[in-house]
């Protein structure tokens, strides 16, 4: 199964995960588009309302499939090695899921001022390498 990932390309904090993404999968399941690229946006059916609430995870093969926020990180983590047996723990201890959901809010709510706001956009097309680009994408939020 292939995979969409939908992150802000403006966040630091969110570009650096997406290259270490890009690392661990070597373009297997995952491929990326930021938030700011329209065209992406238009073809998986993605309003910059939606992008308000966070990453999104898209099942290419079925894209009414799809995760947001902290479900997609969890589901992200789950596709890594190692990670279906990392989640299951972390979904198995009460109290754990619901700390990480608030969690996740509150990164997302806060990512630029705590971890910056990049000065290019930051692509990532997975398998073709990671890269900052100063093109002018659309420029959901």
């Amino acid at each position: 199964m292939q995979y969409q990932v939908i992150y802000d390309g403006n966040c630091n904090l969110c570009s650096s995960l997406v290259q270490v993404l890009a690392q661990f999968d070597q373009g297997q399941r995952l491929t990326y588009s930021p938030m700011q690229d329209e065209e992406a946006l238009v073809k998986w059916g993605i309003s910059s309302q939606d992008c308000e609430l966070g990453m999104i995870l898209i099942d290419t093969e079925n894209p009414e499939r799809r995760w947001q926020g902290s479900e997609a990180a969890e589901e992200i983590s789950r596709l890594l090695p190692g990670g279906e047996a990392l989640i299951g723990v972390y979904r198995g201890i009460p109290g754990v899921k619901v700390m990480g959901d608030l969690l996740y809010e509150q990164i997302r709510d806060h990512r630029y001022q705590w971890f910056g706001q990049r000065e290019t956009l930051y692509l990532c097309s997975g398998n073709q390498g990671c890269s900052s680009s100063r093109s002018e994408l659309g420029q959901a939020k």
